[in-house]
């Protein structure tokens, strides 16, 4: 029997991809086709499945990409075959989205949908910039009009003398184009000049920009900002209010501009934690690890174990790559039980207790220069160790535990490459400034180097504003004649975020 298609009408919300509905994510994942708009915040294109098709159909204030009529018959089609079709539409769907446009033409068609209302803009987007639509004294109603509809035209659908003589509050949609034209008809038909006013530009997107003036002002006030698209207007005294209420935008990091290099598996994490404070975040991953094959090598310390005194890891990822590389030994992580275990760092350490060992050592800096300085000479000498780690890893720890006595072995497990496309995306974003680049190891550091010189960009380097992990970091970066604006200290993402957040409070 053949599989029945449905349509569903999906409210993405504003921007911020947080504010989508638990039953609108709930169909994504399962989707077989998504119909998207231009202002659908790409992370919920995550949302769906591998295997589903991805169709854009954005429009943009300049420019239509599809027309109206060929968005309903695609979804028509997809549907009659069989498919689960998710349109998803910024905002809500029936709030100026031609939600209702789409819906008439499925209901023709005899084709089943559902609507899934989301967050609209009107409601969200002031609220993003501390200006609640109502509040008790100042705003008991609100009116909601779009400004796509040309106000100086004869015959207009919008009845300017009524919203100009409403004392509560007017919120535009899609009106910045012709903010000449609005603030034109209210004043004429009645509206005080001086009524304060707001014009909101990427409403909930870390982007986000807050113009207040007068009625009056509010044409010239926009423009001096280079005010463009998208963006509402807000006209009603619940605009003062933003004084008190505004949140979003006095985050610590708001209007920050930070790229990410991490390793795409780390990437996310770090990213969230920078957009919670308030930053836009571009996740342009400059590293990725990959294994090494088992060779003489790691069988002879694998061998050697049981006569072994002292195991180090240098990464959170070494632990991870030392228990795939045993498996097929047909051994496990319990052959280190015998052994002291010492990890470079915290977050090294709690990779390696989380599998079920013991950490006996972590230094209180986190670097092979801390290890030597804080693991006390009497327990290195005549001792044998081994030190997993990366095939790019410096020999410090190697060459000064030998010095000390011990006799060590280097044992690389993994290496760093540069990940499939890294050229050609750091090419594109990198024409944008940024208020901060973030390395957390010197492999990311030679790779954005090496990127910016066959991207023809070598003298770039020089003017980045880099975010460092810590010293070993810093000094790769100096080393090409980088410039190093924060430094974390000890060396863990925590700090570095808070280097970041202090640095912006003196800026």
């Amino acid at each position: 029997m053949k599989k029945r298609g449905i349509v569903y009408l999906v409210g993405a919300g504003p921007g911020d991809p947080g504010l989508l509905t638990v039953k609108g994510q709930t169909l994504l994942r399962r989707a077989d086709v998504v119909v998207y708009d231009h202002l659908v915040s790409p992370k919920l294109l995550k949302e769906c499945p591998r295997s589903a098709r991805l169709i854009y159909v954005g429009k943009e204030s300049d420019r239509h990409t599809t027309h109206q009529q060929t968005i309903n018959r695609l979804l028509v089609r997809h549907a009659k075959a069989g498919k689960t079709v998710i349109r998803l539409k910024g905002g809500d769907p029936f709030v100026f989205g031609r939600g209702g446009e789409e819906a008439l033409a499925l209901v023709k068609a005899r084709v089943p949908f559902e609507v899934v209302p989301g967050v609209t803009s009107a409601l969200a987007v002031p609220a993003y910039a501390g200006i609640p639509v109502t509040h008790r004294g100042l705003s008991s109603s609100f009116t909601v009009i779009t400004g796509h509809e040309d106000p100086t035209k004869e015959s207009s659908a919008i009845r300017w003398q009524s919203l100009a003589a409403a004392p509560d509050t007017l919120i535009c949609l899609m009106g910045v184009g012709r903010l000449p034209g609005i603030v034109s008809q209210l004043i004429r038909h009645g509206r005080k000049p001086t009524t304060p006013c707001a014009v909101i530009e990427w409403g909930t997107y870390p982007a986000q920009r807050t113009v207040k003036a007068t009625l009056k002002t509010m044409t010239a006030a926009s423009q001096r900002a280079a005010i463009r698209p998208p963006a509402i207007l807000i006209v009603g005294d619940v605009v003062t209010l933003r004084d008190q209420l505004n949140w979003f935008e006095q985050r610590p990091l708001a209007g920050c501009r930070i790229l990410v290099t991490r390793a795409a598996e780390k990437a996310e994490a770090l990213a969230e934690r920078l957009e919670s404070l308030g930053a836009q975040v571009v996740q342009l991953p400059a590293i990725e690890l990959l294994p090494l094959q088992s060779n003489g090598v790691f069988k002879k310390a694998i061998a050697e174990l049981p006569k072994t005194d002292w195991v180090f890891f240098t990464s959170p990822e070494g632990i991870g790559w030392f228990s795939q590389l045993v498996k097929p030994r047909r051994t496990n992580l319990r052959a280190l039980l015998g052994c002291h275990i010492g990890a470079i760092g915290p977050k090294t350490a709690a990779a390696i207790e989380e599998r079920g060992l013991h950490v006996d050592f972590v230094p209180r800096a986190f670097s092979q220069e801390g290890v030597l300085r804080d693991l006390p000479k009497r327990m290195l000498a005549g001792k044998r160790g081994v030190i997993f780690c990366a095939e790019e890893s410096r020999d410090v720890l190697t060459q000064g535990l030998r010095r000390r006595g011990m006799r060590v072995a280097k044992v690389p497990i993994y290496r760093t490459a540069t990940p499939p496309g890294f050229l050609k995306a750091l090419r594109a974003v990198i024409r944008e400034p940024f208020s901060f680049v973030t390395v957390t190891s010197a492999s990311c550091v030679e790779h954005v180097v090496e990127g910016l010189r066959a991207a023809g960009k070598g003298e770039a380097f020089r003017r980045l504003p880099f975010a460092s992990i810590g010293p070993v970091t810093s000094a790769r970066v100096r080393a090409h004649g980088g410039r190093v604006i924060v430094e974390a200290n000890p060396s863990t993402i925590e700090r570095l975020i808070e280097a970041m957040v202090r640095y912006r409070a003196q800026a």
